[in-house]
């Protein structure tokens, strides 16, 4: 029968103390134990060992449950790695004299407590390859020797494997922490001191993404461990081969913990996170919001919401060194605008403070540097998502009624002091209602809506993304809102300007509730209504025809803005502005050309293609050209161009 006990040390053995492979055994015990060993094998312990640091023997036989003559097998192994005079020991006391070598044979004919049970491939030393066994004829007389980390680790050094180190990524642990993170902190760094053995599970969700990050390496540090991440990529691979035993054991070894990045993951990520976090038997932390389902470990959840602008602010004067580098005022904006990660507002910071050190930049264009570098920082979030469109139009460039001018600049000033009203003016303390500024510019095509939204973002030094409603509305049940949620998830930190293009395509009339399409294309537009007025960014929303929009939707919008057909003295202003400084221009009358009766984006057309037209005939741009371009442009919007508009044009 086979047991702990089957197989025997031979009567015929020399005594312990004289073998020579007990010997080897015993001197690498006192060189990576650090004590010396007595006649008997074990560890002289000192008269105060409860004040002793444990050896890494001790710690190696703790992490894995290592029996005395397992622990012995690493010990062989690791002296005839390490000591020149012990792999001539060992190869003096192979029977066959094949090398200088460990083998499990011979740690079973000379060691103390020999047990058969620690070759099994379930056993600690193969279970978690703390030892290679190499190929052979025979299990017993294979070469074994020992793990590379393992050896380092007896030697006082922490090691991967080379084989996962392509997989992770060292989390370092943030220079500083805002104090709403303390909390969250404090609960994980909790939880991983209370459950070590078991292997402690969290899953940080809220909406600090790139937070959760700073928070899972500050918990880990507290309790001293490292922190490495693991795309989902990555663990599946793990799963599907054969290195999930080497990062356990690393893990063990070093003391680290993983952290599963899985906040835009699919429900396929999700899967596999929720199998890793059920096969890894070490601590897990897992970032995301939705369900992880585990089998046989239990999670637990903490909330990691994104800092207030108060902390922000706090941060960045940190970052700045508490110096005025930056004025106050423009401070305060970055920090209601953006909501960036502890270490980018770090980095921010350094960078700003010393090109202002060095002479680079002046302290009245630090402001403005600093909210650059936030700019460039967050708007890779949306790229993906929407489409960036460079605003270059400034306030001289639009022609409106002095009404809409107005509107357009209480727009502007409402989202430069929005930081202040809400926050430090305590607004924001009574409602999480209504923070956000929505405006929508109503008129007819052509009539300088998006050239609106340009003038704000350019005014604001704020991005400004166009949404792609193809890519927003989906036939499939669900699928919108989700489009929608991660669209408005992506922009809170950026602080960009939302252009809602052709908004009454999404932003429709609720209708009648006649089957479930009708209710969830209801729950649609009462989902995108919660957004944007939660939104703490500027949302633009453009149309045509404002009679097509939801009541519901028009009663949470804050500005409306107005676009007429403009004018003869407007289209006279327009005209004025259609041409840069450098084009050559020749007998151009814009009295005759305010009479052409179109809206702004027609006439821009006109021009441009006039432009082109003198280009190819090498001649500056003259009525004629204008006039050729003009009659194309109306035939292409199917327009009869009148005698009275163009009759005296050439």
């Amino acid at each position: 029968m086979i047991g702990e006990s089957v197989y025997e040390t031979p009567t015929t053995a020399p005594e312990q103390v004289s073998d020579p492979v007990c010997a080897v055994v015993e001197k690498a015990r006192a060189l990576f134990c650090g004590v010396e060993a007595d006649a008997s094998g074990a560890d002289a312990e000192p008269a105060q060992s409860e004040e002793r640091e444990a050896s890494p023997c001790q710690r190696l036989t703790a992490a894995f449950g290592l029996s005395a003559f397992e622990l012995d097998i690493v010990l062989l192994c690791a002296a005839v790695e390490a000591d020149p005079e012990s792999r001539e020991m060992v190869a003096a006391c192979h029977r066959d004299a094949t090398g200088p070598y460990p083998t499990f044979q011979l740690a079973l004919d000379h060691l103390r407590e020999p047990r058969w049970d620690a070759l099994l491939p379930h056993g600690p030393l193969r279970r978690w390859k703390l030892i290679e066994v190499w190929d052979g004829t025979l299990l017993l007389t294979a070469r074994l020797s020992i793990a590379e980390p393992v050896l380092h680790f007896l030697m006082g050094r922490q090691c991967l494997d080379e084989r996962l180190s392509g997989m992770l990524t060292r989390v370092e642990q943030p220079r500083a922490l805002p104090s709403c993170y303390q909390s969250a902190t404090l609960r994980l760094a909790a939880l991983l001191a209370r459950e070590p053995a078991a292997g402690a599970c969290a899953q940080l969700c809220g909406s600090a993404t790139r937070g959760k990050r700073s928070v899972a390496a500050a918990a880990c540090a507290a309790v001293g461990l490292r922190l490495f991440e693991i795309p989902p990529a990555q663990a599946t691979t793990v799963l599907a081969g054969q290195t999930l035993a080497l990062l356990e054991r690393d893990a063990a070894l070093n003391g680290f913990a993983l952290l599963l990045h899985v906040d835009d993951g699919k429900p396929a990520d999700w899967a596999s996170a929720s199998q890793f976090v059920d096969s890894f038997a070490g601590p897990v932390i897992v970032t995301g919001d939705a369900v992880l389902e585990p089998r046989r470990r239990s999670v637990e959840r903490i909330a990691v919401e994104r800092p207030a602008p108060a902390d922000q602010l706090a941060l960045w004067d940190f970052a700045l060194g508490g110096d005025a580098v930056v004025p106050a005022a423009q401070l305060e904006r970055v920090a209601s605008q953006f909501s960036l990660d502890c270490e980018t507002i770090l980095r921010g910071g350094d960078a700003v403070r010393e090109r202002v050190r060095d002479g680079e930049l002046s302290e009245a264009a630090a402001g403005d540097a600093l909210m650059e570098f936030c700019r460039a920082d967050s708007r890779s979030a949306l790229r993906s998502l929407a489409q960036a469109i460079e605003a270059k139009a400034g306030w001289n460039d639009i022609v409106l009624p002095e009404s809409s001018l107005e509107v357009l600049r209480a727009i502007a000033a409402q989202v430069r002091q929005q930081g202040r009203v809400l926050d430090s003016w305590g607004f924001a303390q009574q409602t999480t209602r209504g923070l956000g500024i929505s405006a929508l510019f109503h008129g007819l095509s052509g009539t300088g809506k998006t050239l609106a939204a340009e003038v704000l973002a350019r005014d604001l030094k704020l991005d400004l993304f166009r949404i792609d409603l193809s890519q927003m509305v989906s036939k499939y049940i669900g699928e919108t809102e989700k489009n929608l949620r991660t669209l408005f998830d992506a922009a809170e930190n950026t602080g960009a300007i939302l252009l809602f293009d052709e908004a009454d395509a999404l932003f429709g009339k609720r209708s009648e509730v006649r089957d479930s399409h009708d209710r969830y294309a209801n729950i649609e537009v009462s989902y995108l209504l919660q957004r944007v007025e939660s939104y703490r960014g500027l949302a633009i929303l453009t149309t045509n025809m404002r009679a097509a929009l939801d009541a519901a939707f028009l009663r949470r919008i804050s500005f409306f803005v107005n676009f007429p057909f403009p004018d003869q003295q407007q289209r006279r202003a327009i005209w004025q502005r259609m041409f840069p400084p450098q084009t050559p221009c020749e007998g151009l009358d814009f009295d005759k050309l305010s009479r052409l009766n179109l809206p702004g984006g027609n006439i821009r057309n006109i021009a441009l293609n006039a432009a082109y037209i003198a280009a190819d005939r090498q001649e500056p741009v003259r009525m004629e050209h204008l006039l050729i371009a003009s009659r194309r442009e109306c035939a292409k919007i199917e327009r009869p161009l009148t005698a009275a508009e163009t009759g005296a044009w050439v």
